[in-house]
């Protein structure tokens, strides 16, 4: 399936188009991502003559994980965008729960990238879209940032990351590639973005969203990340007592 650029340009620039085209579009599969760990399907999905290509992660194809409970990967992607977009970074594209062909899961806007960026070289950058996405990384509690989850856009500016099924436990699990800025104070911009996040998590519509999407303990655990980034206003150092860079990096 082919999907042409002008209008994944327009997808990614106007993302209630996209998400109802996410949502209500006609699902049909193309093929299968046969290097994901769980099931990820490549799809097109139409809706009212306009198209685009997404990636399909029903909950029937995840695997069960012993520090994550079953069947909630799909809904942890979601929550992961709803945070996001309340950054306003433009991290995580587009992403819905809906009905598929094989069940209920996640749908997201496929993202097509420079496929002439070294990613190891990129991660080991100082590139101001990566800084915002190890911000993020601390707010989800990401325990899986490999290079192979950044999404580097011809543009030069734009990174996206994809593959947040792992974020959001209770318990501290970040592990990331993105250790470079470890102790740096935060930038101001990134400190105005947490006080605001606080907020919504606490009696906004984040919070409410949340709520629908993890388990009060998660919800809360999050705010308590947020907080602890303001109080300390750096950026946080690996854990002693988990493994700092997932495995394997790439």
């Amino acid at each position: 399936m082919s999907v042409p650029e002008s209008e994944l340009e327009d997808l990614r620039y106007d993302e209630e188009a996209a998400l109802r085209l996410l949502r209500d579009g006609r699902l049909e599969v193309a093929g299968r991502l046969v290097e994901a760990t769980n099931m990820t399907l490549y799809c097109g999905v139409t809706l009212a003559g306009r198209s685009a290509a997404c990636v399909y992660k029903p909950v029937r194809g995840e695997r069960p994980l012993w520090d994550f409970p079953d069947g909630t990967l799909a809904a942890r992607e979601v929550a992961a965008y709803e945070v996001s977009r309340a950054t306003g970074w433009q991290i995580v594209p587009p992403t819905v729960y809906r009905e598929g062909p094989f069940g209920p899961g996640m749908c997201q806007l496929w993202i097509d990238t420079d496929q002439e960026i070294d990613l190891m070289s990129l991660i080991r950058s100082r590139h101001p879209a990566l800084r915002k996405m190890a911000v993020f990384d601390a707010i989800v509690n990401n325990a899986d940032r490999k290079g192979g989850h950044l999404l580097p856009l011809p543009d030069g500016a734009t990174i996206y990351g994809v593959d947040h099924g792992v974020c959001f436990s209770a318990d501290d699990k970040l592990r990331t590639v993105l250790w470079q800025w470890r102790g740096k104070p935060l930038p101001r911009e990134a400190v105005g973005v947490l006080a605001k996040l606080e907020r919504e998590l606490e009696s906004g519509a984040l919070g409410r969203r949340l709520r629908e999407l993890l388990t009060l303990a998660e919800v809360e655990a999050t705010w308590t990340r947020v907080r602890r980034l303001l109080d300390t206003g750096v950026h946080p150092y690996p854990s002693e007592d988990w493994p700092a860079v997932p495995w394997p990096p790439i």
